[in-house]
């Protein structure tokens, strides 16, 4: 009995050694999330949470559908806007990985008629907020079903979103070691952070004061629109006018 007694003594001493050992390696390893540079992912989410709550064209759009259509084709045509952002951002990474250029010509015709689509809804916008009312149960019918295609092909209509993408997603892939966890943890980042803030200006439409305040705020979100689209013309025009004459 004390022989066997004190072979379990010995063998409980060398069980909890090697669990202390065992503990000790593993504290001593860094674990998997010192693989992930916080500091860096904190400054990525900051920039982009700066650049998407910027009213800008998407958020025009957004709030003139919320008004007009409501905030559920409101959602659609943001989910249209992500898959659209998601796409250059892809072709993005498609880019730096395998070094392919896209021809300036190509980027510079595909702007100019997505100027021209920004233009035609503002125009539509500019429409609503100065024509007659309608009914409230007409506007989702009218513009609700193509909500998430109006999304996709704002989102795409401006491909040098495609060269932001190239020069801002460098800046921050070293937030992890591996080059294809980085792309998706920056991309997965911007989905949320953006969706989320289309989401609070979905919400902030739907508020009183913006539905009593309905035809200004459809007139002052629609002249943002078309103010994007002249400035698009004219940058890209001049772009083309600088490339030809070189």
């Amino acid at each position: 009995m004390r022989k066997n007694h004190s072979s379990a003594q010995l063998f409980a001493f060398f069980n909890a050694g090697q669990r202390r050992q065992a503990w000790r390696s593993w504290t001593e390893q860094e674990p998997c999330t010192v693989d992930l540079n916080l500091s860096l992912l904190l400054a990525y989410a900051l920039s982009v949470l700066l650049l998407v709550a910027t009213p800008g064209p998407v958020v025009a759009l957004i709030v003139n559908t919320s008004l007009n259509a409501g905030p559920r084709q409101a959602l659609l045509t943001a989910l249209g806007t992500h898959a659209a952002s998601l796409l250059l951002a892809l072709l993005a990474l498609l880019m730096l990985t395998t070094g392919l250029a896209l021809d300036p010509r190509l980027i510079s015709g595909i702007s100019l008629l997505g100027c021209g689509f920004i233009g035609w809804l503002a125009l539509q916008g500019l429409r609503e907020a100065t024509g007659p009312q309608t009914a409230p149960a007409a506007a989702p019918t009218a513009r609700g079903r193509r909500g998430l295609a109006n999304g996709f092909l704002l989102g795409i209509s401006n491909p040098k979103d495609i060269l932001f993408f190239v020069s801002f997603f460098p800046q921050f892939i070293q937030v992890s070691r591996s080059f294809e966890r980085s792309a998706l943890l920056l991309t997965l980042v911007w989905v949320v952070i953006d969706f989320a803030v289309l989401g609070a200006y979905i919400l902030m439409a739907r508020q009183g004061f913006s539905l009593k305040y309905k035809r200004q705020v459809t007139g002052l979100s629609s002249l943002v629109l078309l103010a994007v689209a002249l400035a698009g013309l004219v940058y890209t025009g001049f772009e083309l006018y600088r490339s030809g004459a070189a």
